[in-house]
């Protein structure tokens, strides 16, 4: 099963490479959350199989995301790189501006009416993209060796802490939840419900990362800065940020094991909060829809995050420290992990992937099932 899942993954990356202009048969367009799971695909299947062209692809496709999404859009009347740097310094920095989403629509207009449903296909900037792709760097860092990356992704996080969060006149810290392209004004005011927690590990996961023995950028001010308020409430019912929990928690139970820190606390609670939300979520009865009644890619990202529990379990048993509790509830959760099997059998039949909502969503619900399949280009840190 595990040669046949590379096999199935290897098919839709590459239609994946065709279909979005990575692979010079069209026009390339990018979208970041998409793209970072991609990397991440092409890293895995070059881990797999040790073929080169995936590791080409991964870096062609991080290539292609600074040069397109690191700049304005074609239809703006702004041009060159959001940050403003001239193309020989920009190209030695190209995430200190952020990047864009890749919407269809170009973003709001100052003044110009809010929309709901109109704002969601509209570009700017959103935080937790920009926090995948900095765990993207840093995963292409690892792989490939190049600490350059490690470093764009630090110089991601600074830009987007310094521009998404702000203090409320009571004193109380808060996050946009979607900033313009150039960084000037939210979009959405409103904090997404995991974007701290997000960020708060993701930027640990950067600084464990870098090296220590030469001038590096450092995001401890940032870290201390987003631990005041990270703490907020992570229940949910939405199969993707289930998932999302889950991949949390084998971050910060790896972060232990490496010995970074010792945040015991944070990884019980994020179990428990996933596991409380994983019952809310089965709660609906999901697998009893039709697919145009479902959305795949929400429903791949618990795939994925379940998929993680088996290493978790690994690696809190490999850590003296993560005995006890946390032994307890990762047990626990064992106990879920045949529904990926389940959600990935259920979008590998044809006919499920025949329905609008796939084809409306094909790049992302490609993407996603390819990383459930080949899991391990995107989860070390």
């Amino acid at each position: 099963m595990q040669n046949e899942n590379v096999t199935i993954a290897q098919e839709l990356m590459v239609n994946f490479a065709r279909r979005t202009g990575l692979l010079p048969s069209s026009k390339p367009r990018r979208y970041l959350w998409t793209d970072a799971f991609a990397v991440c695909n092409f890293l895995g299947l070059y881990l797999h199989t040790g073929d080169e062209v995936y590791k080409e692809l991964a870096l062609r496709l991080v290539d292609q995301v600074h040069h397109i999404l690191g700049k304005h859009r074609e239809d703006d009347f702004r041009t060159g790189w959001i940050s403003g740097l001239k193309d020989e310094e920009a190209e030695k920095h190209p995430t200190i501006g952020g990047l864009r989403i890749g919407k269809e629509m170009p973003e709001r207009k100052p003044g110009e009416p809010f929309d709901w449903d109109l704002e969601w296909k509209r570009d700017g900037q959103y935080y937790h993209y920009l926090t995948k792709w900095m765990h993207t760097l840093n995963r292409v860092a690892s792989v490939i060796g190049d600490l350059t990356y490690n470093r764009w992704a630090i110089e991601l996080a600074k830009t987007a802490h310094s521009a998404f969060t702000y203090t409320l006149p009571d004193g109380r810290k808060r996050m946009y939840w979607k900033m313009s392209i150039d960084l000037t004004r939210p979009l959405i005011s409103s904090m997404g419900q995991h974007d701290p927690l997000d960020g708060f590990i993701t930027y640990n996961e950067l600084q464990a990362t870098a090296p220590r023995n030469v001038k590096w950028p450092s995001l401890k001010e940032e870290i201390a800065d987003i631990e005041s308020f990270y703490e907020d409430y992570w229940i949910t019912d939405d199969p993707l940020g289930v998932g999302e929990l889950l991949l949390n928690a084998y971050k910060v139970a790896q972060l232990i094991r490496r010995g970074y820190w010792n945040r015991v606390d944070l990884l019980l609670r994020i179990l428990n909060d996933a596991y409380i939300s994983l019952e809310a979520f089965l709660k609906k009865e999901f697998t009893v829809f039709q697919a145009e009644h479902r959305l795949a890619f929400r429903e791949l990202g618990l795939s994925i995050g379940l998929k993680t529990v088996d290493r978790l379990q690994r690696t809190v048993s490999e850590a003296p420290i993560l005995n006890g509790e946390i032994l307890l509830v990762v047990k626990t959760l064992r106990s879920y992990i045949p529904l990926a099997g389940r959600i990935e059998r259920f979008w590998l039949k044809p006919e499920n992937r025949m329905g609008e909502t796939w084809r409306e969503h094909i790049d992302i619900n490609e993407v996603m099932l390819a990383t459930s399949l080949v899991l391990n280009g995107y989860l070390k840190i």
